[in-house]
């Protein structure tokens, strides 16, 4: 049955203070038009293009271990009046759609809902999805949607206080199915979340962003997960601050998994590599003109680990992965309409690396 709710499961991978898997996991971005990446299709066809992908995960014998959508109302890298679907929607929609396949945002934003609501969308789609959800979760950083939604745009040090408190609700009320909360950002009152998530200890938390004060100090008190810098040297500086803080805080280093996120732009020769920078390039322009189209393309995909051949692509990422980089997360522009890439690096790229 799909996303059946049986009894509480244990989410398998959660670790004790003592070990954690090393295995290298694999997560795919299901297209959901923030990045640009439904335009050409009408919006009669966007479910079944986003279900599609997200089904290819799921099928049985695949690699992928997860499934991932953003949470963002306008797209980038200008606000434009392009389809952007809802995060917490989708994945409610995907959880009824698959049967295996784990389901995060990268990430949820705290300031965008207030988190004892969030906290009981998340334990409903846990249970929809027969305890399958990721609770991805940040403190937000795009102010076009910020001040659109009437959000306003707090200070960098009140959105981490929201991102703080709202965590420390989330855990009361996943794993004792009610919170009262005291703080600057948020107050609850006798908040239920009945039933609890099927998750034994509430939904796995990913605390995601790399900020070296403030944010990967809430990650080693709180999370399960952490992502931030993929490339070898700020990955390793990173993991580096967020052991300092596990130490400090007399919390397991080696209990959090530490993933990050790559743009993929793969194909068997070099060439067919370029022709494919030059289709993203030229969708982009259309829709936000040359400059700002060059400018995305070199800062999403310039330097980008994941962009060549599926040989490139791991000499590239076998360092991080030595370093300790066990999840990646990973972004094709092109997949709502041509999966040739996510199949090249299933059948290429993952076997080599793991």
């Amino acid at each position: 049955m799909r996303g059946g709710a049986g009894k509480a499961v244990a989410y398998r991978d959660r670790v004790s203070d003592d070990a954690v898997s090393t295995s290298l996991r694999f997560g795919l971005f299901v297209p959901q038009g923030w990045r640009l990446d439904l335009v050409g299709l009408e919006p009669t066809d966007h479910w079944r293009a986003m279900r599609s992908v997200a089904q290819l995960a799921d099928r049985q014998g695949s690699p992928w271990e997860s499934v991932w959508v953003y949470d963002h109302f306008h797209p980038v890298p200008l606000p434009t009046d392009d389809a952007v679907h809802e995060a917490w929607t989708l994945i409610a929609a995907l959880a009824a759609a698959t049967d295996r396949v784990r389901l995060g945002q990268m990430c949820t934003c705290m300031g965008y809902r207030n988190p004892a609501y969030l906290a009981k969308v998340a334990a409903t789609v846990d249970v929809i999805s027969g305890g399958r959800v990721e609770m991805g979760i940040g403190a937000g950083w795009y102010e076009h949607e910020w001040r659109a939604y009437g959000y306003g745009f707090p200070r960098a040090g009140e959105r981490l206080a929201q991102l703080a408190e709202g965590v420390e609700i989330f855990t009361q009320l996943w794993t004792t199915g009610t919170s009262t909360f005291s703080g600057k950002q948020y107050v609850t009152d006798g908040a239920l979340c009945n039933p609890l998530p099927l998750q034994e200890g509430g939904i796995p938390l990913w605390i995601a962003g790399g900020g070296e004060k403030k944010t990967l100090r809430i990650a080693a008190q709180h999370a399960q997960y952490t992502n931030f810098s993929g490339d070898l040297e700020g990955f390793q500086h990173k993991s580096s601050v967020l052991r300092g803080h596990c130490e400090d805080l007399g919390t397991s280093y080696d209990a959090i998994t530490r993933s990050a996120n790559y743009n993929v732009i793969v194909a068997e020769t070099e060439a067919e590599v370029t022709d494919r920078k030059a289709w993203i390039l030229d969708r982009l322009t259309q829709r936000v003109g040359a400059e700002v189209a060059q400018a995305e393309v070199a800062r999403s995909y310039g330097a980008s680990l994941a962009v060549g051949t599926p040989e490139q692509i791991v000499e590239n990422l076998r360092p991080v992965v030595a370093a300790g980089m066990t999840y990646p997360l990973l972004y094709f522009p092109e997949v709502a309409t041509d999966t040739a890439g996510v199949e090249l690096f299933e059948k290429q790229v993952i076997p080599a690396l793991t």
